[in-house]
């Protein structure tokens, strides 16, 4: 299933993309995608549905973040070997975990805003997991299970912040608006193979990222155990996987967002994401 989350700001309400390309709407089905909902068994209930007897809803509305009740984003960094490299930086002997604030959640197509006082806002096309059910000291051979599904994510990061700044990484990464999920969860049992997908990222139509999910340092059911032995991970919490070479810092000269651009991104079979960059207010 590609489930999402449609309307304002705020106001969201759960619905799906069904296979002809339209929005449906589950209101009247489940409360939200969050918590009890992301489970195995929320799913499979989820899937008997007659789909074609769901309320229709107009393609223009806006689709919010493909989750809801997350309580931390957990960020990976440097889980490309490649993209360690375009970053003059060694790579990890074990997962770089950092964390995104919630409050830096928004749309796949809402607006990116360039913070006060930013000079180095950047892009990142990320494989997101979504957890789906409690993981706490959990095992590799296990991992999957507490999966719920997969979203595309932009990890911008403010590289000044991030680097220049004193301290962790995380003031450069949970500006508002810097962590877009969507425009769907799909499902656990349809993405069989993780590891086996195409990421790619444009700024105004100029391709910067072409990467696969293939080249990741630590892979999925990796990072899901090695999180979980330090922190519980709860349904509707999201890691964001790493990013693979073509970020703004990798190029030369360097190359980074200014208001009144687009940016434009996917994963293979999680949709795309479209962005405009806007200041700050």
């Amino acid at each position: 299933m590609k489930l999402l989350r449609f309307g304002e700001p705020g106001h969201e309400q759960p619905g799906l993309w069904d296979n002809d390309g339209n929005i449906r709407s589950l209101s009247e089905v489940i409360p939200d995608l969050a918590g009890d909902i992301l489970s195995d068994a929320s799913f499979q209930k989820l899937n008997k549905i007659d789909v074609s007897a769901l309320p229709l809803v107009q393609k223009e509305v806006r689709l919010g973040p493909c989750v809801a009740g997350t309580s931390k984003i957990i960020g990976i960094g440097l889980n490309y070997a490649d993209h360690a490299a375009e970053t003059g930086a060694k790579v990890p002997t074990e997962p770089v975990l950092f964390m995104k604030a919630t409050t830096s959640i928004s749309g796949p197509n809402d607006a990116i805003e360039i913070p006060r006082g930013s000079e180095k806002t950047d892009w990142e096309v990320e494989l997101g997991v979504v957890i789906g059910k409690r993981a706490k000291y959990v095992s590799k051979d296990d991992a999957f299970s507490h999966v719920a599904g997969y979203c595309v994510v932009n990890d911008v990061s403010e590289r000044s912040f991030q680097k220049d700044r004193c301290g962790t990484w995380d003031k450069g990464k949970g500006c508002d608006t810097f962590a877009p999920l969507g425009p769907w969860l799909v499902t656990r049992d349809e993405v069989p193979d993780p590891q086996n997908l195409r990421l790619w990222l444009e700024v105004d139509g100029h391709r910067y990222q072409n990467g696969s999910t293939s080249t990741m340092i630590f892979d999925v059911k990796t990072l899901v155990s090695y999180i979980s032995q330090f922190m519980t991970l709860l349904p509707g919490d999201v890691i964001t996987t790493g990013t693979p070479p073509g970020v703004g810092m990798g190029q030369q000269p360097n190359v980074f967002l200014k208001p009144g651009q687009t940016v434009r991104l996917g994963v293979e079979g999680l949709g795309e994401q479209e962005q405009q960059t806007i200041a700050a207010k």
